[in-house]
């Protein structure tokens, strides 16, 4: 292993250190590979078409996750874990926005 290697190890060891001990905050937001969208739904006891259209995703897109055609990708895997975390806050703020955008 090079000298170049081995401090960036170093480094990220150390960064994980301080954030355990309470001395620092994770400098990335942590967004998993996989999300299982059929449960994130299903907590929300919603229909595949009500989570779509109330979250902004098309029914295509639901169906293709929840059966394994493909996964969502980049940003939406950030907003479906807003989603599951904060459904409620989520949607105030997605009317709040479109109210804005229709005035």
């Amino acid at each position: 292993m090079g000298k170049k290697a081995f401090d960036k190890i170093a480094e990220g060891l150390d960064e994980a250190l301080s954030i355990m001990r309470g001395e620092a905050k994770p400098a990335k937001l942590f967004v998993p590979a996989e999300l299982d969208v059929k449960a994130i739904r299903a907590r929300l006891d919603m229909s595949q078409d009500d989570f779509a259209a109330t979250f902004g995703f098309t029914i295509s897109q639901v169906r293709d996750w929840e059966q394994g055609r493909s996964s969502p990708v980049g940003g939406l895997r950030a907003y479906l874990m807003l989603i599951e975390s904060a459904p409620v806050r989520v949607q105030t703020m997605l009317r709040a926005a479109s109210t804005k955008r229709a005035a």
